[in-house]
């Protein structure tokens, strides 16, 4: 019998084991099943764990509980790359990303102009946004792409600005950008 999330996590903190080390345990054992819809690889799948949710809004804490499991194929994992889940909360990056998607990122630490990531800010604030690099001017730009206006003509989700002092005293940094998304019905 496979366990349930819950139990791998009270497992988890009662052991003091990170939740990663039994999952891949258990994957190992094939024994490893938290969900009957999970998604089927035809090559070996790798479990990818979605830790709550990421405001595509302002910047707000990050939820770090684990609150589902994703399936990505493991050739994915080659060279040492790791992944991780979130759970999309607003509507700052509509249409491309809709309120309850899950995107699975790639951790990084940096990331090209342009790429749609998640970014801390003040250490745990998160959210996600397209991120924009001015190079001459080194400023670093989170974008959303939900053009709706208000009642008076303004964007309903403006774009934050941070220059180089700002990202190196707060700090602003990367942490993942987006290779899949997952939408459920």
């Amino acid at each position: 019998i496979a366990p349930t999330l819950d139990t791998v996590k009270f497992i988890s903190k009662g052991m003091e084991i990170p939740i990663e080390e039994i999952l891949r345990i258990l994957d190992d054992e094939q024994e490893f099943k938290i969900k009957e819809e999970a998604p089927k690889f035809s090559s070996n799948p790798a479990v990818v764990l979605v830790y709550g949710t990421i405001p595509a809004g302002i910047p707000m804490e990050m939820i770090e509980d684990i609150i589902d499991t994703e399936e990505i194929d493991a050739n994915m994992l080659k060279g040492g790359k790791e992944y991780f889940g979130l759970r999309i909360k607003g509507n700052s990056m509509f249409p491309d990303y809709l309120d309850g998607d899950t995107i699975i990122l790639e951790k990084v630490e940096d990331c090209e102009s342009g790429q749609d990531c998640v970014v801390m800010v003040n250490g745990n604030d998160g959210t996600f946004k397209k991120v924009i690099k001015d190079e001459v001017k080194q400023t670093l730009k989170l974008q959303p792409i939900n053009t709706t206006l208000d009642e008076n003509g303004n964007f309903l989700y403006e774009p934050i600005t941070f220059t180089k002092e700002e990202i190196d005293k707060l700090p602003v940094r990367v942490i993942g950008k987006v290779v899949e998304l997952r939408r459920k019905k």
